[in-house]
């Protein structure tokens, strides 16, 4: 029972996280260059395990694999972000 509730969290947290940092990168990182660099993904996607890392020992349901899992979102959201941005499209699933 642990691990399906750990499981929802991790899969919740990544599917807002990827959502939420697509748009972020999208809608207010247009004109930023940097983000358009190949390294944007990995050092964004390294941040977040980096504080996700730090949070886990404070959290009762969560773990090292949630943490990835959130690096992964994040890291996932920046490049997809970026290749909205390159390409022009602005798709209508995650919002405005």
């Amino acid at each position: 029972m642990f691990f399906l509730i750990s499981f929802a969290i991790a899969s919740i947290l990544a599917v807002v996280l990827h959502g939420t940092t697509r748009r972020f990168v999208r809608n207010r990182l247009r004109y930023v260059d940097s983000v358009q660099k190949g390294i944007a993904p990995w050092a964004a996607g390294g941040a977040a395990f980096l504080l996700g890392a730090v949070l886990v020992p404070f959290l009762p349901l969560v773990g090292l694999g949630t943490a990835l899992t959130a690096g992964l979102a994040v890291g996932s959201g920046v490049a997809a972000g970026a290749r909205d941005i390159k390409q022009g499209t602005s798709p209508v699933v995650y919002g405005p």
